[in-house]
C-alpha cells in the first residue's frame, strides 16, 4: 500500500521541482527541458494556449516530436511547467510594508503576470499547483499577515480573495486587450462604443437604475473599479482584524441572543444596541489609529 505521507511525485511536479531525472541521450545540447518550456511560452504568448502542441513546439525549435517526448513525456506536464515558468516569482516589494501594502502588492504583480500572459488564465483550475513559484506566491500572502492575530486557516482564506480578485481583474482587462488589439481600436475608443450602445439599448422604464448610472456617465468614468473593489474587500480584512484582536471574530455577541426577540423592538433596548455598535466603531477606529501612528513611528526610526 502506498504511503499517502510519501506519494510519488507526478513527472510534471518532478521537472518543476528539479527532480525528475534528465535524459541520457538526446538529440543535441541545446535541447532541455528548459528550453522547450521556454519556446512553448513564447508560443503561447504569440498565438494563445491553443496553438501550443508538442508538434507544434518540436518544429519551433527544430526537432521532431519525439525527441521532446524524451525530456517531457506529456503535454499536461508541459502545460504545468508553462503555467509555472510564466506565473514567475513575487518581487521582493511584496515582502515591503505593513500586510495591506504587501497584499495590494502581490494583486498588482499577479495582474502584471497575467497582461503579460493572458493564455496562463485559459489553464483549467484543478487544484493547487504545488510548484515552487506557486508555494513562493501563496508563502508571500502568508508572510504578509503573519503579525496579525488571523489564525493560519484565516490567512490562507484572505490570500485566496486577494489572487481571486487578481485573476479576474487579468480575465477582464487581458480580453479587453486582446479585443482592441484585434480590432485595432484604443481603449478610449472602445469606452465611448460601450457608452453610446448601452445609451441607445437601455431604456430608463425598462432599466431604470443602470440608466440613471449611464446618463451619469459610469461607463466614462476613469478610474479603476477593481481596485476599489480589492480596496473594500481589504476594509472588511481590516475590520475583521479588529474584531479578531478583540476577541470577538464572527462569533454571536453576548448582548445579542435569541431570548432577545420579544423585545427587539423596544425602544430603550434598541438604543442600548446601538449604543453598543457605536462604541465598537469608536474602538475600531481608535485601534486602526493606534496601529496607523505605530506604523509613522517606526517609519520615523528607520
Amino acid at each position: 500500500m502506498t504511503d499517502p505521507s510519501d506519494p510519488d511525485l507526478p513527472r510534471g511536479l518532478a521537472l518543476a521541482w528539479g527532480v525528475a531525472a534528465t535524459p541520457q541521450r538526446g538529440p543535441k545540447r541545446e535541447m532541455s527541458v528548459e528550453r522547450i518550456v521556454e519556446a512553448a511560452v513564447e508560443l503561447a504568448d504569440a498565438e494563445g494556449l491553443a496553438a501550443v502542441s508538442m508538434a507544434a513546439v518540436a518544429a519551433r525549435l527544430g526537432y521532431t516530436p519525439m525527441s521532446l517526448y524524451r525530456y517531457v513525456t506529456a503535454k499536461d506536464d508541459l502545460i504545468l511547467l508553462m503555467q509555472e515558468e510564466a506565473t514567475g516569482l513575487p518581487t521582493d516589494q511584496t515582502r515591503e510594508g505593513d500586510w495591506r501594502r504587501r497584499l495590494e502588492t502581490i494583486y498588482r504583480e499577479q495582474v502584471q503576470l497575467y497582461l503579460q500572459h493572458p493564455w496562463v488564465l485559459d489553464v483549467p483550475i484543478s487544484g493547487t499547483p504545488v510548484t515552487p513559484n506557486g508555494a513562493a506566491w501563496m508563502d508571500a500572502g502568508l508572510a504578509a499577515l503573519t503579525e496579525t492575530v488571523l489564525t493560519h486557516d484565516e490567512r490562507l482564506a484572505v490570500i485566496l480573495l486577494v489572487t481571486g480578485q487578481s485573476r479576474w481583474t487579468g480575465m477582464v482587462m487581458a480580453g479587453y486587450a486582446r479585443s482592441m488589439r484585434e480590432r485595432g481600436v484604443s481603449d478610449a475608443e472602445v469606452t465611448a462604443e460601450e457608452d453610446a450602445l448601452f445609451r441607445l439599448l437601455i431604456s430608463p422604464d425598462a432599466y431604470p437604475d443602470l440608466r440613471a448610472a449611464i446618463d451619469a456617465g459610469v461607463f466614462l468614468e476613469e478610474g479603476d473599479p477593481f481596485s476599489f473593489g480589492l480596496a473594500r474587500v481589504l476594509d472588511g480584512v481590516d475590520a475583521y482584524l479588529a474584531r479578531a484582536a478583540d476577541g470577538a471574530r464572527d462569533a454571536p455577541r453576548p448582548w445579542v441572543t435569541s431570548d432577545d426577540a420579544d423585545i427587539a423592538e423596544d425602544k430603550s433596548y434598541r438604543a442600548a444596541v446601538k449604543a453598543v455598535r457605536e462604541a465598537e466603531r469608536s474602538l475600531r477606529d481608535a485601534r486602526k489609529q493606534a496601529r496607523q501612528a505605530a506604523r509613522a513611528a517606526r517609519d520615523r526610526l528607520r
